[in-house]
């Protein structure tokens, strides 16, 4: 008796309140069918343009939150992305204390130093990119806090 209610209510689901029934899918598939090729190529150039412009907005807020150009942003990727980029603008910041025309033996030496620092962090970010999350956070906290330290370091020799 209560089957025979569902029926007559709009469908064996659930009665009034089942809205997709066989029939009504299969309606729906039909009118897909016949209005689909005339209207996707009408709306895809649109919505890959806007599919376009948004991934250009993700990746301009990406590049501008880890200071690089968006040229350079590829080279970044990975969990160890914002540590690359850190390691990489201080190894900009140190070539251009070895090449002030003030600068000091003192500072030079402290420039080779801090080059090989920087390439051992790169590496250690690197080798941390296949490790297992939990090492893999441990490696990027040292590396992020020897980078730290080498940085306000840094920041002392350019009078900052």
């Amino acid at each position: 008796m209560a089957l025979r209610k569902r029926k007559a209510a709009g469908g064996v689901g659930g009665g009034a309140e089942s809205r997709f029934t066989p029939k009504r899918t299969k309606n729906a598939i039909a009118v897909v069918k016949i209005i689909g090729p005339a209207v996707i190529p009408v709306v895809a150039p649109h919505v890959l343009r806007a599919l376009g412009e948004v991934r250009d907005r993700y990746d301009r807020g990406r590049a501008r939150r880890l200071g690089v150009p968006l040229d350079e942003l590829s080279r970044f990727s990975g969990r160890g992305g914002a540590l690359h980029a850190r390691i990489s603008g201080a190894a900009d910041a140190v070539n251009e204390l070895r090449d002030r025309p003030d600068a000091s033996a003192d500072d030079k030496a402290f420039a080779n130093r801090s080059d090989t620092t920087l390439r051992q962090l790169a590496a250690a970010v690197r080798a941390a990119e296949r490790m297992p999350t939990a090492r893999r956070k441990a490696a990027h906290k040292a590396a992020s806090t020897e980078l730290d330290q080498l940085e306000e370091r840094l920041l002392h020799r350019l009078g900052v």
